[in-house]
């Protein structure tokens, strides 16, 4: 009888899993199978699969990759996010690694200014935070570089903290006696330790930084347009939007960074629960 209700409601939690997973990704499958139509029938056959009347085979992507130049736009994404997630992943370990271990008054202050950090909403803070960097020419590529750590340090010290504070010592003692400097055992012994919650931390700031709009727009405006900032200008005058090149870009930046996720997907619970909850 108790497998029976097991059997019961493992039927039942999976259909309800089934069919979130199918209300997430419906609006995938739509912008997918609707960019292949012409804008005149988007509206009027959104649920309906493309025929030789709605569909207009690649041209929106090529209208699209044309009018808002995607490559150099994916090509600043790419740096954009790239350098930002090395740095974020790199120095927030690095300190998470000092706070947890030196434990003095100097490292428990500077934990309690990366958990303010995480509370303060962006929104407060935007236009001030728009001023200074330009008046200190952070207004660039490398700029906006410095300034995605920052925000993204935050969070990701927090759980490298709770991390390190589960991970015993004795490894890193041993490699002392054995002459080992900090770099040395921070690189060799914690490091290792520390990847699949790192990973995470990647790929969390990764979707992040590669999707956001409201920064790069604020910070390099129209000079460095990444691909959120580029694919607005598919908004022309007069209210006029070609939304089959919007949804044919929408497609190609979201393969990327889907891409990347589905690729490291199996740390993030993992390294998550690892940081947040042992912390």
């Amino acid at each position: 009888m108790r497998g029976r209700r097991k059997t019961g409601g493992n039927i039942v939690f999976y259909a309800v899993l089934t069919f979130l997973g199918a209300l997430f990704i419906f609006p995938l499958i739509m912008v997918l199978v609707n960019s292949f139509k012409s804008n005149l029938y988007i509206s009027s056959t959104a649920f309906k699969l493309p025929d030789e009347t709605t569909s207009v085979g690649l041209s929106n992507y090529f209208s699209g990759i044309e009018k808002i130049h995607f490559f150099r736009a994916l090509g600043y994404s790419v740096f954009v996010t790239c350098f930002s997630v090395g740095l974020i992943v790199l120095l927030t370990a690095m300190a998470a690694y000092y706070i947890s271990r030196m434990g003095n008054k100097a490292a428990k202050f500077f934990y309690c200014l990366f958990i303010v950090s995480m509370v303060v909403p962006f929104q407060m803070v935007m236009f001030t935070m728009t001023k200074v960097a330009n008046m200190l020419y952070l207004d660039n590529l490398f700029g906006i570089v410095v300034i995605y750590v920052g925000y993204g340090a935050g969070l990701s010290v927090f759980t490298l903290c709770g991390f390190l504070k589960s991970l015993p010592m004795d490894m890193e003692e041993a490699a002392l006696m054995d002459g080992c400097n900090s770099l040395q055992i921070f690189f060799r012994i914690v490091i290792p330790l520390l990847r699949p919650t790192m990973l995470t931390i990647a790929v969390l700031n990764a979707m992040w930084i590669w999707n956001d709009y409201l920064l790069p727009y604020l910070v390099i405006g129209t000079e460095y347009q990444t691909i959120p900032v580029a694919i607005q200008y598919l908004k022309g005058a007069y209210g006029s939007i070609d939304t089959g090149a919007i949804l044919a870009v929408l497609v190609l930046a979201v393969i990327p960074i889907v891409a990347f996720y589905f690729c490291c997907q199996k740390y993030i619970i993992g390294g998550i629960a690892s940081g947040a909850v042992k912390g």
